[in-house]
């Protein structure tokens, strides 16, 4: 370790140059990573949804679909469908021509068939890709069809609504990291004496978020909602590291006569520190990967990973620059823009009764707010309304009465009775609009030699049969969801390895999942950070206090969308809880940590929490507002609501864990200090 610190702090300029040299091959590596824009396949490859999806893709080329309306007449209608099957990446248009023909006058097709493809002055027709909803060529063709000149159209379906977020989310990201480093160099240069001191640390941390993405080649793709906030996140969470080796780093320079030294005794005294701080953060995020659904594992290693490197470019390349800039750093130095905290000290210790008592009691609203908050699972929710998607899909609900479509896949060898039967009990289901498949159009009077050739293909292929199921109900609804178990028990009947699937019924279960994941993640977090603290302490009631205060703040935050009305998107409710207990319990290992020290000195527990509370405080809430400050930006623009509320819970995270630990914290340890002195090794 030495020898590292000794190449680091005596041969900056090279570690410098070297690590620069990095940024090549992360940047061409970050390039060539892929990203995936639909949640929907991060569900668990054992659910029959899924697996049904998979047959739609692989035995029916149905790998996304799209719902195009058309304003216009048969023929216009017929000549869009031409050009639309041209286009790289287009499987297929299931049109009414393509279903029954041309020769087939309307006034002579079925009911069902107008209900499906006509509406007033509108025609419907259904787009098949042939690659997934989130691939490039299903993006590229959606843009060509959009780009076709005609009449008024209208292009809808997880495939365009992808498309959309696709072309949001690149437009905002370079917003949202310009807003993290804007507002977090603000809040620096005032919590800092140096003027230079906050632009090194923001660009050690792009050096981190460079080499993070270029690492996440090697996971073959990441999600659009980790490539929206992993900069951010990653730049709030791991700005401690250089805020602490900094402090060290000046405070060895009294005492050493070369600056190079200094660093040297700052990087080897800090970095056993460093490694024991991020733990919690690192476990924070590492326990998404018990998600089953894929999101969490895309997210947790990603920032789990991001933890890793930002703690050794913080001991690499942070030494490095600021040994480089010294002079620049010495030149421009102003007054620390915060307050002492003795008034604070001196409260926390004097009210420690009636504020244990509030700890106690606050308990109470928070806890009963975050299990009432109410949460949505439709993407489209959290999309601006006015995009092109959004707008396709609300003209579909209103002209064809079709919020979702459904696809139901059953063997081919199903009798034709049962198959009627089955489809007769599936028109009956309440929400059941229209119906498409074989029997729908060979079931009237049309002779089937006018039947296209591609009919077979649209709906009978490889040993299975497809059906469209049209449902006025929208996703995520308590409507829809009534609606799939009622046709699961439906198919069941007729066919027991019969599948069901489509946006409506993999948004089910998402639904069912994602509470699973919500305790299951929440309980890994709390045990695996109680154990590291519990390890760090040598204690059992140390953990047991630190966790308790850090949970109040989590419950508050996760409760406040109850009583302001709010709901909130269903990723929000798992990922928060664990990433503010993971990377806000620092502030209160810092507090405890720098107690115990007074208390082993004085032997006396409020003489030494006010020493601790005003000599911690400042590093708390210039942390706490570096993590705001990195985050709250983001929240306020963003108008991916996904994106828009993790930020503004992570920012108001951070402000509410700061408070805790610098108001009630020291009121909680006085309190229980007897159970703390018991049951910590050291301390009797």
């Amino acid at each position: 370790m030495k020898r590292f610190t000794k190449l680091i702090s005596h041969r900056p300029r090279f570690v410098l140059f070297i690590m620069t040299l990095l940024l090549i091959p992360s940047f061409i590596a970050y390039k060539l990573t892929g990203v995936n824009y639909d949640i929907l396949s991060y569900l668990p490859g054992d659910l029959k949804s899924t697996q049904g999806q998979k047959i739609l893709d692989k035995d029916f080329k149905n790998a996304a679909t799209g719902m195009l309306i058309l304003e216009g007449s048969d023929h216009e209608a017929e000549v869009l469908r031409e050009k639309i099957l041209e286009i790289d990446g287009v499987e297929d248009v299931i049109s009414k021509s393509s279903t029954v023909g041309d020769m087939i006058p309307n006034e002579f097709l079925p009911d069902e068939i107008k209900d499906i493809f006509y509406a007033e002055n509108s025609t419907l027709m259904i787009v098949k890709f042939s690659e997934s909803s989130s691939s490039l060529t299903t993006m590229s063709a959606i843009d060509q069809i959009r780009n076709i000149e005609s009449s008024q159209k209208y292009l809808s379906g997880i495939s365009s609504l992808v498309k959309d977020t696709k072309d949001l989310i690149d437009k905002e990201t370079p917003i949202y990291v310009a807003l993290a480093v804007g507002l977090g160099l603000i809040v620096l240069s005032l919590t800092n004496e140096s003027t230079i001191v906050p632009f090194v640390f923001i660009l050690t941390i792009g050096y981190a978020v460079l080499y993070n993405f270029g690492t996440n080649i090697f996971l073959g793709e990441i999600s659009y909602i980790t490539k929206a906030i992993a900069a951010v996140l990653q730049l709030a969470v791991t700005m401690d590291y250089s805020i602490f080796l900094y402090h060290r780093y000046v405070e060895e320079k009294q005492y050493c006569e070369n600056k190079n030294d200094a660093m040297d005794i700052a990087v080897q005294k800090t970095i056993s520190s460093l490694f024991a701080s991020s733990l919690t953060t690192f476990a924070g995020f590492i326990v998404l990967i018990a998600m089953r659904l894929g999101l969490g594992k895309d997210i947790g290693l990603v920032m789990s990973k991001g933890v890793l490197v930002g703690l050794i470019s913080t001991v690499t390349v942070l030494p490095a620059m600021l040994l480089v800039v010294e002079k620049l750093v010495n030149k421009y130095n102003h007054k620390v823009m915060l307050p002492e905290f003795d008034r604070l000290s001196e409260f926390t210790i004097k009210h420690k009764k009636a504020l244990f008592a509030t700890f106690i009691l606050l308990f109470i609203p928070a806890i009963y707010g975050s299990m009432n908050t109410d949460l949505y699972y439709n993407l489209d929710r959290s999309l601006p309304q006015d995009l092109d998607s959004i707008v396709a899909l609300n003209k579909m609900k209103k002209d064809y009465n079709m919020a979702s479509t459904h696809f139901i896949v059953v063997k081919d060898d199903l009798s034709n009775s049962n198959l009627e039967n089955l489809i007769s009990d599936l028109k009956g289901i309440d929400g059941i609009n229209s119906i498409l498949s074989v029997s729908s159009v060979t079931g009237v009077t049309i002779p089937s030699e006018f039947l296209p050739e591609k009919l077979q293909d649209n709906f009978s292929k490889n040993g299975y049969q497809m059906i469209m199921a049209n449902s006025e109900y929208q996703t995520a609804s308590p409507e829809v969801k009534k609606q799939v178990s009622e046709m699961k028990s439906v198919i069941n009947k007729y066919d027991k390895d019969g599948y069901l699937t489509g946006e409506a019924v993999l948004t089910d279960d998402l639904t069912v999942i994602s509470d699973r994941d919500f305790e299951i993640v929440n309980i890994i977090s709390i045990a695996v950070v109680f154990l590291i603290i519990a390890i760090v302490f040598k204690s059992f009631g140390i953990p047991l206090v630190l966790i308790a205060a850090i949970e109040l703040a989590i419950q508050i935050n996760m409760g406040i969308p109850y009583y302001l009305n709010h709901t909130i998107p269903f990723i929000t409710s798992i990922i928060i809880g664990v990433i503010q207990l993971g990377s806000t319990i620092d502030y209160s290992i810092l507090m405890t940590d720098r107690f115990l020290l007074e208390y082993k000195e004085s032997k006396n527990v409020d003489e030494a929490l006010k020493i601790s509370v005003k000599e911690t405080s400042k590093s708390i809430v210039t942390s706490a507002l570096s993590f705001m400050a990195a985050t709250i930006g983001v929240g306020i623009y963003s108008k991916m609501e996904i994106v828009s509320t993790i930020c503004t819970f992570l920012a108001r995270g951070a402000i509410i864990s700061m408070l805790v630990i610098i108001i009630l914290l020291p009121a909680i340890i006085s309190i229980s200090f007897p159970l703390i002195k018991k049951t910590t090794k050291g301390l009797n």
